[in-house]
């Protein structure tokens, strides 16, 4: 017979067969047998996957742009490569780190304010008694979520402009018009927050699910002991909410550089360009409008990098300092 060493077993029909080669076997059986008996779910993937295999897998073939001196006649394939000819002319040009200075500033700030902002809010909801002020104010502050961004932008523009709503009264009350708009300095603090109150909904709803399966004996044995409300908050909602802020923190963060172009392109004037401009609008003018795609395509890779070791930085540090982490 086979030897049994070195790793050989021998399987139910008397052939030798490695342990490795013996798990994958098993694992392709439980997979069949979990996909005869559980084959309604596995269709519900079968949209998703194709979406992503169509428009994430395969065009990252495309990343071979940042390579080569792209060339639409000659296609993807037959243009010339040049190696990191685009990466050295990114980062020696003179914009490189006003380009980098504005996205990590701009993602920072709405990563910290677009997180701390729905913590709140879900905890205030938490302990509104009334179940239909309780719903009134989830549907008001979820709304928003639905607007556009081009709608957004021009209810910046009504509210907020050198002739809006704000700036009419305080020039009716003697005081100087502001420019929030226009201003560079500004001009963070009105995307950010503008931001916040567009996804504030959205983004405490699983927060607000997280509370909802919080114990309610111990707030019971809390009251018992004499703990105030914001004791309670701080030693039993935040405990529990301590995972969900973790993970949705790591998640953040590997997508906090990836400040959508949007948004700040339908801001964007030539008296807020010097702090509006980011990695993401500078890609979509390179390469749509100056159809640099070679170039733009490198600054584009060079975005999802640093993205990727983000996301990995802040999954290592949060699974050392507090036991959690998305793998």
């Amino acid at each position: 017979g086979l030897p049994m060493t070195d790793g050989w077993r021998r399987d139910n029909k008397g052939y030798g067969m490695k342990k490795e080669d013996k798990k994958k076997k098993r694992f392709w059986a439980r997979l069949g047998k979990d996909i005869r008996v559980n084959y309604i779910l596995y269709l519900m993937l079968v949209p998703v996957t194709v979406y992503f295999v169509l428009f994430c897998y395969i065009p990252m073939a495309g990343v071979q742009m940042a390579f080569k001196s792209y060339q639409i006649k000659a296609g993807i394939w037959g243009s010339p490569w040049v190696g990191l000819k685009h990466f050295r002319r990114f980062f020696s040009g003179y914009n490189f780190g006003g380009l980098l200075k504005n996205t990590v500033y701009i993602s920072l700030y709405s990563l910290i304010a677009g997180s701390v902002v729905p913590i709140l809010f879900s905890l205030m909801i938490n302990y509104v008694r009334s179940g239909r002020w309780k719903k009134t104010l989830q549907m008001v502050t979820y709304l928003p979520y639905f607007i556009s961004n081009v709608v957004l932008v021009g209810m910046l523009g009504i509210f907020l402009g050198d002739s809006g709503i704000v700036n009419v009264a305080l020039k009716s009350l003697g005081a100087e018009g502001i420019s929030f708009l226009s201003s560079g300095s500004l001009f963070r603090s009105v995307y950010t927050w503008s931001g916040v109150w567009q996804g504030l909904g959205f983004s405490s709803v699983i927060y607000i699910a997280a509370l909802a399966g919080v114990d309610m004996q111990l707030h019971e044995a809390a009251i018992v002991d004499g703990a105030s409300i914001w004791q309670r908050i701080w030693h039993i909602d935040l405990t529990e909410l301590r995972p969900t802020i973790f993970v949705l923190f790591i998640m953040g963060l590997g997508g906090a550089i990836n400040v959508g172009y949007e948004k700040i392109l339908l801001m964007q004037n030539p008296l807020n360009l010097a702090a509006s401009e980011v990695l993401s609008t500078y890609t979509y003018k390179m390469g749509l409008i100056n159809s640099d795609y070679g170039f733009s395509t490198a600054v584009g890779l060079f975005n999802s990098l640093v993205s990727m070791v983000l996301l990995f930085w802040a999954n290592r540090t949060t699974r050392k300092l507090a036991g959690y982490s998305i793998w």
